[in-house]
């Protein structure tokens, strides 16, 4: 499909225009949490199988009057109709979406809260080449279209930003469609960013807006929340929630599975930002580890490992940690992103 020309853009609205497609927005933060892991074995996950976390209610959205304003510190600021948005070129990106957990509590309790889509919609470059960024800009402001308080905080918006080196990555995408239906309500719908290999906290829902700037958003979602100690780091300094841990879990066998005969086949799930080359496997507490065979990793979609034991008869549990290619190793306790263990009785 051929780059949109000045006559396929719309003007930038005054006051805010954008923001004047609510029709409604409910109040108060909600979430939907993801089935136990041995339900999410599938490769890709359904929309009722995948997590949802709404920060300060879901937005219903007048999709004739959406427009996503593109502007900052860009030589040809515009905006966009959702019509308009359409003719422009677009892809699938097959990604895992991770959440990643209260930005109210430490990050020391793994949730494996996490499934792995496909996302269709406009690789976000090409809307920055439309643009022609100046070169004093160095992030992208994404804007929601909601509004309210969470945890006692008032924003009159939800605003993220990225590096405009991870903007201009061709996974990144404006997405209006997920698992090929168009993105509903709860998903942030009908456009939202999606920042494949990142938390979803990053991928702004409901977007009306891209600024380019030179320095990071104030708001609070980039602020007071979602900037959280780095465990990594001896000086524990803070850092911003971006790049996807590594992080596993098992979806075969099920907790807390009686099982016939000694073969014991361990299945499970494994990604990070930069990719998993290794996952192991337990069942001494960690005393000992067995490599799993693993799917080397296509887009950023999550990887399936498999392997099987030989067990003796009675109770035991299994537990897998991945190493990323970066060679970050999960932790065994007491991460966001600890090793997932799984209780099972072996009979002969």
């Amino acid at each position: 499909m051929a780059r949109s020309n000045d006559q396929d853009l719309s003007p930038v609205p005054e006051h805010e225009g954008e923001r004047k497609a609510v029709l409604f927005q409910a109040k108060g933060f909600h979430i939907r949490h993801p089935p136990k892991p041995h339900l999410l074995c599938a490769p890709i996950t359904s929309d009722d199988d995948l997590f949802q976390t709404i920060h300060m209610g879901a937005v219903d959205v007048n999709v004739e009057k959406w427009l996503l304003v593109v502007d900052g510190l860009v030589k040809k600021p515009f905006a966009l109709t959702f019509e308009q948005l359409l003719k422009l070129p677009f892809t699938d990106v097959q990604s895992v979406h991770e959440c990643f957990g209260s930005p109210l509590a430490p990050a020391t309790t793994a949730l494996w809260r996490a499934g792995n889509v496909i996302w269709t919609g406009v690789p976000l470059r090409e809307l920055l080449d439309i643009a022609e960024p100046l070169p004093t800009a160095e992030f992208v402001w994404s804007d929601g279209l909601d509004s309210g308080t969470f945890a006692g905080v008032d924003a009159d918006r939800y605003q993220k930003d990225l590096p405009l080196s991870k903007a201009r990555c061709s996974e990144v995408l404006v997405a209006y469609r997920m698992n090929g239906r168009p993105l509903n309500r709860e998903r942030g719908g009908p456009v939202r960013l999606v920042v494949p290999g990142w938390f979803g906290t990053n991928s702004t829902k409901w977007l009306c807006k891209l600024s380019l700037r030179s320095g990071r958003a104030l708001g609070p979602y980039t602020t007071r929340f979602y900037s959280t100690e780095d465990l990594d780091d001896p000086r524990r300094r803070s850092k911003p929630v971006w790049e996807v841990d590594v992080n596993s879990m098992i979806v075969r066998p099920a907790l807390d599975a009686v099982l016939q005969g000694s073969g014991v086949d361990v299945e499970g799930w494994a990604w990070s930002h930069d990719g998993v080359v290794k996952v192991e496997i337990s069942s001494t507490d960690g005393e000992y580890w067995h490599e799993a065979d693993l799917v080397p990793r296509l887009d950023f979609r999550w990887q399936k490992f498999h392997l099987q034991l030989s067990l003796q008869p009675g109770k035991h549990t299994l537990m897998a940690r991945a190493t990323s290619l970066n060679g970050k190793t999960q932790a065994l306790r007491d991460r966001r992103n600890h090793a997932h263990r799984v209780n099972i009785e072996v009979k002969i």
